[in-house]
């Protein structure tokens, strides 16, 4: 038996209770055995992004969350896609991290659920392969429709979805493990 990984999940979403929040606990469920999960769900709560801080002085929040991505064997994003973009409390996230190495080889996991998605789902993987987070094409999910495959308590309801939130796990899972 493969000793669990840790893993840090980073909500995008700004809302609580969000069909992002919700395909976590579903991720969580199914991939108890295999992975400890630390979730992250303060975007709103970190500082805005500068520069000058950045490097040599960043804020007390910003060194914790840089220290739980350094300190996970991988990491999952999980957002929703805001006016064709990534939600702007996610893309501050990775700003600050951008100075740094530590997304570098960093195996990632990358779900777009929203109402369409494609542009945001484009965008966050182009953004995670500038920061050079190690992710592959069955390591990504985009769920396009997010509210309508969703029952009342975050569970999937529609039969495709499910399947490829199982396949998304299994490529995640031996992206980890390799």
């Amino acid at each position: 038996m493969l000793e669990k990984k840790n893993i840090f999940i980073i909500i995008g979403s700004a809302s609580s209770n969000s069909a992002n929040e919700k395909l976590v606990v579903n991720f969580a469920k199914l991939t108890n055995d295999f992975f400890n999960l630390t979730v992250f769900n303060g975007l709103k709560t970190l500082p805005h992004f500068d520069p000058e801080l950045s490097v040599d002085n960043p804020p007390k929040e910003i060194v914790e969350f840089r220290n739980k991505i350094k300190s996970a064997d991988g990491i999952i994003i999980c957002s929703p896609e805001y006016v064709f973009s990534i939600p702007s409390g996610l893309k501050n996230a990775i700003e600050w991290c951008v100075s740094t190495t530590i997304f570098t080889d960093k195996p990632t996991g990358i779900i777009t659920a929203s109402a369409d998605g494609q542009k945001g789902h484009e965008e966050l993987q182009l953004i995670m392969k500038t920061v050079m987070a190690k992710f592959t094409d069955e390591t990504t999910l985009l769920i396009s429709g997010i509210k309508g495959k969703l029952n009342e308590q975050g569970q999937i309801t529609e039969a495709k979805t499910k399947i490829n939130f199982t396949k998304f796990i299994e490529a995640y899972q031996k992206l980890v493990n390799q």
